[in-house]
Parts: C-alpha cells; structure tokens; sequence
C-alpha cells in the first residue's frame, strides 16, 4: 500500500488525534498497535507534550534529545524528514549534534508533534524488535521490547538472554546502575532482589494494565484539544517552513520547499481532517 492511501486511510476517522496517529504508526511499521498504545500511556498519559523534569525527555513517547535525533537521523528520510535527517550529524564521541542551534529546537520540537513521534517510536521498537530477535533466536514479545525502552537494546539483550536461561536468577547484580536509579523494579518492599522472570512479567502487567480500557478512543473535542492550549507543538504547515529556511540559506538555490516536504504538510493535514 502507498504511503498516501496508508495515511489517508485515517483522513475519515473520528477518533482522536493522538490514538489515530499510533494506529497509523502501527499501520506503517507493523508494531503491534497495542505495544505502542501502551507504551505511550506509561510515559506521558498520552499527552503530546509532556516534559521530565528530571531529563530533556519529552513528548508521547518520552525521548531524551539523543534518542530522537538518533531515530530522525535514521528514518527520518523515510516519512518525508529529509531534511531533519540531513542537518544531523554524528561527533567522535558517538553523539548527534545539529550546527544549527535554531534548526536543533525545531526538529526537538518534533517530539511534541503525535504523528511525528509515534512513527518515530515505532521505528525505534521495531529496530530493537530485529536486534533482540537476531540475538535471542525467538520472537521478541511487547514486554521484551518495553524492556528495551527501559534499558537499552544492549542491555534488553543481556537481560533476556539470562532470563531465559535462568529465570529465577536475581537481576540487581547484573544491572547495579539500573537498580540503584529503580530499586522498586529491581527489589520487593522487603528489599530481596527480584528475579529476572518477575521483573518481566510486572513489566508484562504494567503494559497490559495500560492497554486495557484503551481499545476506544481517548475523546478530545477536536484534533487540537489533544494538547494543552499555548503549548508549542510543531504542526504539518511547519515542515514546508522549515524546509523553505533551510533552501533560503542555501546560495543558488531557488526558495521552495522539497516535494516531499510539502506532501507530508498535505497529508499530515488530511489526516488531522483540516
């Protein structure tokens, strides 16, 4: 299926800005709708733009600034991010840096924009889901995937490949960092160490707990009720302006934005019903 009628598919839909923007992330990536559903309700309630206050974590899916433009740099050319993904570079030290200090915000903004960020977060997990499957020798499961949110697809890999061979091994010695930064995760309330298998199967039971009661949409009086009024969300007419002050800068170049820029502003709008 074309990205245009994949997209436009959702143009018709009644259901809220938010949800509609995961299902067509599920739809394009083929993560499990849920998983990302779920996902999006532990980290931000589904709100488009909430903040940690204890990080740069941001949006839906809570990316820190390195994990997101780590994600626009590798797809972001795929969903008509071009130009997002061609002012990204990466340092000697393995960070994403963008020159542009102005360029950097807006595409930081992008968290903030639902569309944008589930597609993103999609990507991410479906990414993680190859890894873990090629180190695993199994399907990855929704809670394998969270548990790679949770701590990195490296050490994901490390956890599950303990886990399924000694599951009822605690897991706090092998991941002292993380323990120490989530001791309710890694310890019960008397403080025993828990087991690799119990960890997984809370975090099983937090995302299923989060999916539950959400198969019907979150209601919100229109599409830009989705967030909070005077929030600063980066909306689809955005990309053609971004885009048109990135050519303006360019000498020789004639001042309108890529096609595929401007088809994204269309059906980014087509999708939101405006």
């Amino acid at each position: 299926m074309s990205a245009f009628a994949d997209i436009s598919a959702t143009a018709g839909s009644t259901g809220n800005r938010v949800t509609n923007a995961i299902a067509m992330a599920s739809r394009r990536t083929g993560v499990d709708f849920s998983y990302l559903l779920g996902q999006a309700k532990i980290e931000s309630s589904l709100n488009p733009t909430a903040r940690a206050t204890t990080s740069s974590a941001t949006g839906l899916y809570q990316f820190i600034d390195q994990s997101w433009l780590a994600v626009v740099d590798k797809h972001g050319s795929e969903y008509g991010l071009g130009w997002a993904s061609e002012a990204i570079s990466r340092g000697s030290n393995g960070r994403y840096y963008v020159a542009d200090a102005e360029l950097r915000q807006q595409i930081l903004d992008l968290r903030k924009h639902p569309e944008t960020a589930s597609v993103m977060a999609a990507e991410h997990a479906a990414d993680n889901k190859a890894y873990l499957e090629s180190k695993l020798g199994r399907e990855a499961e929704p809670v394998d995937l969270y548990l790679a949110h949770f701590l990195g697809v490296g050490g994901a890999s490390k956890f599950l490949s303990v886990h399924d061979r000694a599951p009822g091994a605690t897991a706090a010695s092998m991941f002292p960092a993380a323990a120490r930064a989530n001791r309710s995760i890694f310890y019960d309330r008397s403080g025993n160490a828990r087991s690799f298998a119990d960890i997984r199967d809370r975090f099983a039971a937090k995302l299923q707990k989060s999916s539950d009661g959400l198969g019907g949409p979150v209601q919100y009086a229109d599409a830009s009720a989705a967030v909070p009024s005077g929030a600063k969300t980066v909306q689809p007419a955005d990309y053609v302006r971004i885009e048109t002050q990135r050519l303006a800068q360019q000498p020789d170049v004639t001042v309108r934005p890529q096609p595929q820029t401007a088809r994204l502003a269309y059906l980014m709008l087509a999708t939101l019903g405006r």
